[in-house]
C-alpha cells in the first residue's frame, strides 16, 4: 500500500467563501504553471490541467494562495446511486490504494451544503469502519488526509493533501468568542494570527508595544492586550467594554491616517473601513520611515475585479519599500472571519 501523494491526481478541487469562486479561479490560474478549465460550484471550484501535470497541481496544492480556503488534489469523482452510497467510494479507494492519516467528510458552506452535515456524520461512521477493515488509516506512517467532500448528496469527491496543524473540517475555523470581548471583529485577528504568523508565541511577547489604528470599540485591541502587549489604541470612537480604560490601552483620539508614533512599536494592527490602495499606502509610509516591524491589516476589497486590486496594493507597497531599500515579505488570505475583505502579514525581511 502506498502514501496518497504517489497516486497521480486528476484536477484541484478548492474551497472558498460563496461568491469568490471568480476570484478563486482567477488567482488559480494566475499561480498555475499550465492552463486548464475551471468548474465553478457554489462555494467550490474545481481547476482541470487542459495536459496530465502533476506536478503542477501538487505546487499549488503548497502555495499560500488568498481566496482558497482550502486546496486538495482530486483523485476520482463519483455519482452515487441508489441506496448503497458506500460501495462505490470503497472501490474507488481500493482502485487508489493508499494508506491515510485520517479522513474528513465535508461539505460547501452554503445552506444547502450545512444541510448535510448531519448524512457526513452519520455517513462518517461507515466510512470509518471501512477504513479500518481495510487498513486505510495509518497516522503514524503517513502526513496524507484523505477528503470525502459532497457538494450534494449523490456525489463526492475524493481528494486529498497533506495534513496541517493549522487546517479545519471544511477549512473554518472553530473559535469561541472570548466573552469580555468588545467586538466580534476580535475573532478576524485571532484567525489571522493562527493563520498567518508562523511561531506566533514568539512573535507576540509580553512587553511588546504595538499601534492599532481605527481601534474602536477594542475587538483587535483585546487580541493583542491578551498577548502581554502595550497598545496605543488610534480611534476617535470610544473604546469599549474591557478595553475601555484597560492599564494596558492608552486610547488616543485622532485619524488613524495622521497619528505618528513618538517611537517605533514592534506591531501594527489595522481594521479601517478605507480604500484598500489608501491602507496600502499607509502601511507602506509606516514601515519605510522605521515605524513598524510588523502589521497585520485587512483591505476591503471592491465589488468586481477583487484579485486585481489585491495585486495592485501589494505591487505598491512592494515598490515603495523597494524605494526605502527594504524588502518585504506579504502573506494573505480570505479568513473566513473575514467577509468583502483579507486579511494581510506584512513583515520586513533582513539581509
Amino acid at each position: 500500500m502506498s502514501e496518497i501523494n504517489t497516486v497521480v491526481p486528476k484536477a484541484l478541487l478548492v474551497y472558498c467563501r460563496p461568491g469568490f469562486e471568480p476570484d478563486c479561479a482567477e488567482e488559480i490560474a494566475d499561480n498555475a504553471s499550465c492552463d486548464g478549465s475551471f468548474e465553478r460550484g457554489d462555494g467550490w471550484i474545481v481547476f482541470t490541467p487542459s495536459e496530465k501535470d502533476p506536478r503542477a497541481l501538487n505546487s499549488l496544492v503548497n502555495k499560500q494562495l488568498m481566496f482558497p480556503r482550502q486546496v486538495l488534489l482530486v483523485h476520482d469523482r463519483i455519482t452515487l446511486g441508489g441506496k448503497d452510497r458506500l460501495t462505490p467510494i470503497v472501490n474507488s479507494l481500493k482502485q487508489i490504494d493508499s494508506a491515510f492519516s485520517d479522513i474528513w467528510l465535508e461539505y460547501p458552506d452554503t445552506n444547502d451544503g450545512k444541510s448535510l452535515s448531519s448524512f457526513c456524520r452519520k455517513f462518517g461512521d461507515y466510512v470509518a469502519k471501512a477504513a479500518a477493515e481495510n487498513n486505510w488509516l495509518q497516522p503514524q506512517r503517513v502526513r496524507n488526509r484523505l477528503h470525502l467532500f459532497f457538494p450534494q448528496q449523490n456525489e463526492v469527491f475524493i481528494a486529498s493533501r497533506p495534513a496541517k496543524d493549522t487546517d479545519w473540517i471544511n477549512g473554518i475555523p472553530r473559535l469561541r468568542m472570548p466573552v469580555d470581548a468588545p467586538s466580534r471583529s476580535t475573532l478576524k485577528l485571532l484567525e489571522g494570527i493562527l493563520v498567518l504568523v508562523d511561531k506566533p508565541e514568539s512573535k507576540f511577547r509580553e512587553g511588546m508595544s504595538a499601534v492599532d489604528l481605527g481601534a474602536a470599540p477594542g475587538g483587535w485591541t483585546y487580541q493583542l492586550v491578551s498577548r502581554g502587549l502595550k497598545v496605543f489604541a488610534v480611534d476617535n470612537g470610544p473604546m469599549k467594554g474591557s478595553m475601555d480604560g484597560h492599564h494596558q490601552v492608552k486610547h488616543i483620539r485622532d485619524d488613524g491616517f495622521k497619528f505618528k508614533p513618538k517611537n517605533p512599536v514592534e506591531w501594527l494592527v489595522c481594521d479601517m473601513v478605507e480604500q484598500p490602495i489608501r491602507v496600502a499606502e499607509l502601511m507602506a509610509k509606516w514601515f519605510a520611515a522605521g515605524n513598524a516591524r510588523r502589521a497585520i491589516f485587512n483591505l476591503k476589497l471592491p465589488m468586481k475585479k477583487r484579485y486585481l486590486e489585491v495585486c495592485k496594493c501589494f505591487a505598491l507597497i512592494e515598490a515603495k519599500l523597494e524605494k526605502a531599500g527594504m524588502s518585504c515579505k506579504i502573506t494573505a488570505k480570505h479568513l473566513y472571519h473575514d467577509r468583502e475583505e483579507i486579511t494581510v502579514y506584512l513583515t520586513v525581511v533582513k539581509d
